[in-house]
């Protein structure tokens, strides 16, 4: 092989190890959603398999959804876990216990968005904060202080959109995306036992204690 070929086949090479590197960071970072980077979308239907064994050693799987255009990394369920003999794993981030606006909040967003599919209404959930908070409110501890209802509200809000389940519109910052990774958060069985679960966030917020 000719010096220009080799260099040729070793820019290929480069490249590949560029983008690989690239795909990696991203999972390693979060969600990566089709929509924002098909290149990168692309890279991964490419490296499936070198991905996943990446992350295997790590305890981590590969978790890819092609219908809704989202992939991302996740420790396998904890029933799936207690099965193995092996020791477990130091975990790469600690299991967080979300607030009880926080928790309902996602709840209250995932009815919506089966809401939304089901009236197949399109692919992009929009909604205000106005609308989240009249969603919340009945579920809230009674108050006659707006102001403190709203601070509540909007905190959780905050911390939805830090965990990247929401996103804010750059034009229209009174107005939230609902991202399609909330359907992997909150899933079909969990939904299944929706209005119950409604119940028991309604007896714990006006009990007081999600204050």
């Amino acid at each position: 092989m000719s010096i220009p070929e080799r260099a040729a086949f070793a820019d290929v090479d480069n490249d590949r190890g560029r983008r690989f590197s690239r795909l990696l960071i991203t999972l390693y970072k979060g969600v990566l959603y089709k929509e924002r980077d098909e290149a990168l979308w692309r890279d991964l239907g490419e490296f499936t398999g070198m991905v996943i064994d990446h992350f295997a050693p790590l305890g981590l799987r590969l978790v890819k959804d092609d219908n809704e255009g989202y992939a991302y990394v996740a420790y396998p369920p904890e029933g799936e876990a207690a099965d193995s003999e092996e020791e477990p794993l130091p975990r790469l981030v600690a299991k967080r216990q979300l607030s009880f606006g926080v928790s309902l909040m996602l709840a209250l967003l995932r009815k919506r968005m089966a809401e939304f599919d089901t009236a197949g209404e399109g692919t992009r959930l929009i909604v205000s904060r106005g609308e989240i908070v009249e969603i919340m409110r009945p579920f809230m501890p009674e108050s006659t202080n707006e102001a403190k209802l709203a601070d509540k509200i909007d905190t959780a809000l905050n911390k939805v959109k830090e965990l990247g389940f929401i996103r804010q519109l750059r034009n229209n910052a009174a107005h939230y995306e609902v991202l399609r990774i909330l359907k992997a958060y909150v899933d079909a069985k969990w939904l299944a036992d929706f209005d119950s679960r409604l119940e028991a966030y309604k007896g714990y917020g006006r009990s007081g204690a999600g204050e």
